[in-house]
């Protein structure tokens, strides 16, 4: 009984976590300050957790002009190979950033 019950609460464990690590994902939303930028990109750190964006869509190969190390920003976007892929940029003026 032991086993059992060990085994089903391993199980749900492991149910709860992987739905919480998929609806993480799914978040379209990441906001935090600016660790590094590049020409079409930059990378992006709540204190947990970094990411890195890539700009391109709305900054082209400028992002270096509109976005500046260290500062707080909100992407919207969706994550795809291994890359944020940003629809919008907010400073935290409310301030829209490359469009």
């Amino acid at each position: 009984m032991k086993l059992n019950l060990a085994f089903f609460t391993f199980s749900v464990v492991g149910i709860y976590m992987t739905g919480a690590a998929t609806a993480q994902m799914h978040n379209n939303t990441f906001a935090g300050r600016v660790d590094q930028v590049w020409e079409d990109g930059f990378r992006l750190n709540n204190g947990s957790r970094s990411i890195v964006v890539d700009a391109y869509d709305l900054c082209g190969d400028y992002t270096t002009r509109h976005i500046k190390f260290g500062e707080q920003v909100t992407v919207v976007g969706e994550l795809e190979g291994g890359e944020f892929d940003a629809f919008s940029i907010t400073r935290s003026s409310g301030e829209s950033v490359c469009r």
